[in-house]
């Protein structure tokens, strides 16, 4: 089942980001005059084809890693004198440019509608408070204290742990300093605090922001206390009841919901002796955990408990109510903000700032689509926001074979007063093609290595 999801979400998503990315091309193709012969969603043989009144070709094909819009053009073949003036290559050139831009902000579209959505029904968060801070860390040579409200990065407010973690990303493969503003609980009083940074976490594989600045989230006590059983489990079995303590296993102390989840974990099929706590009496009771295998493989063992989830401090959670506009708004700011981001990603990457490793391919992005599909509604729209804003982003870059490649050459075309020479065109378009091509092979082996 875990398989299926991860597949449909993955194919869901792409679909959906191609669909709007080629529509973009289309429409703005037709109202400037220009004759679409083809609109096609996936690539090889179709698997269904349907044309129009006005003699475009929609077809739907096997292979969902993009999808192509083809239009008259003359310098792809002989075109009849009535229909010359319908010709892509005969248009001016900000018809062209506005013809080829419409993909890319097509998906920027699409990401603020989808940020939008998630923002209407409200939000709600917690405050970046510390709950530990690591010795020799950056956070530690800052003077940061366990308590402390994080209000701003280097300027930059961070208001929930998502925003403290967003404006971390920020600064990785970074030297300098960084600057933290906080306050104590219960105060007013803000106080300014910097540390030096040496290539933080450049070249790291995997980058944890917030691991690496040396500071561990405050969470409250996650006291392991049962809210529910599930039917024939193991639990049930041993008698187990909602509203039981598991004060230890084995012998050994269970403090938090984590600790006893990690040693059943490591445990399949080993006989366990547990006390609980059942109304001020203690329980002795004994259970196997049932072997589950992970989608890696991994053997795992589980009883079939569900916890009792612990109740944050009001004054740490932030909560906000939008309007139809504020949505809207904060759908334009985020798409905006998520730009940048994947901007600067891209030029760090290229500068060395961040490993290569994290480039990744179809399928990581299929395994994050999955997780972001069983996790709710508003984790996928917000996973497919990012997906088109990257894709946006991505086709707008300055190389041939893309569309910020066709977009250079015009933009050339504007200031010379005539066309690129086809010759260096096709040069630029064999060096797009590989450098696109490498950029693949990398991810996807890197996709390979981490499976």
């Amino acid at each position: 089942m875990d398989s299926l999801i991860t597949v449909l979400g993955f194919l869901v998503a792409l679909g959906v980001l191609v669909t709007i990315h080629e529509f973009g091309h289309f429409y703005v193709a037709r109202r400037c005059g220009v004759k679409v012969l083809r609109f096609s969603i996936g690539f090889g043989k179709p698997l269904w084809s349907r044309t129009d009144k006005q003699g475009t070709t929609y077809t739907l094909s096997p292979i969902p890693l993009g999808g192509f819009v083809k239009m008259l053009d003359e310098r792809e073949g002989d075109v009849p004198e009535a229909l010359q003036d319908q010709t892509f290559n005969r248009k001016s050139v900000w018809q062209r440019i506005a013809i080829v831009a419409a993909g890319p902000i097509a998906n920027f579209i699409l990401a603020v509608v989808l940020f939008s959505l998630m923002l209407l029904p409200g939000t709600r968060d917690v405050a970046p408070v510390i709950g530990g801070i690591t010795a020799n860390s950056v956070a530690a040579k800052a003077g940061l204290e366990v308590g402390q409200e994080v209000l701003s990065i280097d300027g930059e407010a961070t208001p929930t742990w998502q925003d403290f973690h967003r404006q971390l990303l920020n600064r990785l493969g970074e030297s300098g300093t960084i600057h933290f503003t906080v306050r104590y609980p219960e105060s007013t009083l803000e106080y300014q605090s910097e540390a030096p940074l040496d290539e933080w976490l450049k070249g790291a594989d995997e980058p944890n922001p917030i691991e690496g600045i040396g500071i561990k989230l405050y969470r409250p006590a996650f006291i392991p206390v049962v809210a529910e059983v599930l039917p024939e489990s193991p639990a049930a079995e041993a008698g187990i009841q909602a509203g039981d303590l598991i004060v230890s296993a084995d012998g050994q102390a269970m403090p938090d919901w984590m600790d006893w989840v990690s040693y059943v974990r490591e445990r399949p099929d080993q006989l366990l002796s547990v006390v609980l706590e059942r109304r001020g009496e203690r329980l002795l009771v004994s259970l196997t955990p049932r072997r589950i295998m992970t989608e890696s493989g991994e053997a795992v063992g589980q009883v079939g408990l569900a916890p009792k989830r612990p109740e944050w401090p009001k004054a740490m959670l932030k909560t906000r109510e939008y309007t139809v506009f504020e949505a809207l708004l904060g759908g334009v700011d985020k798409t905006w903000e998520t730009s940048a981001f994947v901007l600067l990603s891209l030029k760090k990457l290229v500068t060395g700032e961040i490993s290569t490793k994290n480039l990744s391919g179809p399928i990581t992005i299929a395994k994050v689509a999955g997780a972001s599909a069983k996790a709710g509604i508003t984790y996928y729209l917000g996973f497919m926001a990012l997906l088109s804003v990257s894709l946006g982003v991505f086709n707008l870059l300055p190389i041939p074979v893309l569309d910020g490649g066709h977009l250079f050459y015009y933009l050339i075309e504007v200031v010379k007063g005539s066309p690129v020479a086809e010759k260096i065109q096709l040069v630029g378009y064999q060096m797009g093609l590989v450098l696109v091509l490498g950029v693949m092979v990398l991810a996807l082996y890197n996709d390979v290595m981490r499976l």
